[in-house]
């Protein structure tokens, strides 16, 4: 059998140990954390032991409300809670502006474009470069604008955006408006910290940093709780403090808050060694006759998007599996998608590059000797599949 060699780690992570040894206890403890009898304690404490892990994962250091970090079904449910939620919380946001990126995940960007059919103003600001546009942002800061969502790092390119710069400047111009940013990508791959971004919402989610998948969470500020500024989408038995009815996923969260706490321990020796892999590909690969499209400003340490020559990306994708390659050529939620992809658009690629483009990602697994068989692999088959094409 032909050994995996898994570099699509932006689309999911493999499982950790870690979690699955804390998922497999969790389900031994059957109680429904809103049971107030012990066996409901006893889950409910396991619950509340994971958000205290999540809460630490991003320098939260005190939990006294719990209401800080509600847990939702994945990372798309915490956008479409922070971004829906915000803008229905209050009547007088209704028609209001909303500033977001033209390289949104879908999670993001389709909220707004139901918020656009509902009459809101949503302004995108132009990513080109992987390089946020901060005069476009100082422009379309206005009186009407209540809300503010970037995300913190693209999943496609692995540009890195300077969140906090702008939310200082949205709060400058309005203290109240609200900041959240799609923080997926960037947790437990960078340094993240809500309270040094300014951000009042932020959405994570476990299966990006080897927990399960089908758990994400939301970050909520102090102030933003203070001000009510979001409101329940899905209503039911008020659990998530009102915020998110239905019974929590123990087992998923347990797994959640393992790998949490887990991936923050080891923050500083994983990045580091990511970096070291993202850089050694950069060098390996620039060797081909590949182009990499690489942001001009900051970039995170585990993605790398690469143009082919004259080969479709899903041909080198086949190319590469039979190989035991596996990386990817866009963003997992989108790939059904016959659309091209808006965040290459963006960044400042035709449609024909676009239908070229592939992506690497790492996690903490991989190995410099998987970026040589990478290398080995994508030469051997462009040799091969420009000759077949022309």
């Amino acid at each position: 059998m032909t050994h995996t060699i898994y570099l699509d780690n932006s689309a999911t992570t493999p499982l950790s140990e870690v979690a699955k040894a804390a998922m497999c206890e969790a389900m031994e403890c059957y109680g429904n954390p809103s049971s107030l009898h012990k066996l409901g304690q006893e889950a409910h404490s396991m619950l509340e032991t994971a958000r205290k892990r999540i809460a630490a994962s991003l320098g939260v250091r005190s939990l006294s409300d719990t209401r800080r970090i509600l847990f939702t079904s994945c990372g798309s449910e915490s956008d479409n809670l922070a971004i829906l939620g915000t803008a229905y919380a209050k009547p007088r946001r209704r028609g209001g502006r909303i500033i977001t990126t033209d390289s949104e995940h879908a999670g993001v960007e389709n909220a707004m474009k139901a918020l656009e059919k509902d009459g809101f103003e949503v302004v995108r600001i132009p990513t080109r470069g992987g390089v946020l546009d901060l005069d476009a942002l100082e422009d379309a800061l206005t009186p009407r604008t209540f809300l503010i969502s970037l995300m913190s790092v693209n999943n496609e390119t692995g540009a890195q955006y300077d969140v906090g710069r702008a939310f200082a400047m949205a709060k400058a111009k309005n203290p109240d408006i609200v900041t959240h940013t799609d923080a997926v990508q960037a947790y437990l791959k960078c340094r993240l910290s809500p309270v040094a971004l300014g951000a009042d919402l932020v959405t994570v989610s476990a299966h990006k940093i080897h927990g399960p998948k089908g758990v994400g969470a939301l970050y909520v500020s102090p102030e933003a709780l203070k001000r009510r500024d979001i409101v329940p989408l899905l209503l039911g038995g008020g659990q998530e403090n009102g915020f998110r009815s239905g019974t929590e996923n123990l087992v998923g969260i347990v797994g959640f808050g393992a790998a949490a706490q887990e991936g923050f321990s080891t923050l500083a020796a994983s990045v580091q060694h990511m970096t070291e892999l993202r850089d050694y590909a950069r060098e390996r690969l620039s060797a081909l006759p590949v182009r990499l499209n690489l942001p001009k400003g900051a970039s995170a340490p585990h993605i790398v998007n690469l143009t082919l020559p004259d080969v479709r990306s899903e041909t080198m994708l086949h190319a590469l599996s039979a190989d035991g390659i596996f990386v990817s050529n866009g963003s997992a939620c989108s790939s059904h998608s016959h659309d091209l992809s808006a965040a290459l658009t963006a960044f400042g690629l035709t449609p024909a590059e676009i239908e070229c483009s592939i992506r690497i990602s790492f996690g903490v697994q991989n190995t410099r000797e998987d970026v040589d068989a990478l290398a080995a692999s994508l030469e051997s088959a462009i040799a091969r599949l420009v000759k077949i094409h022309r």
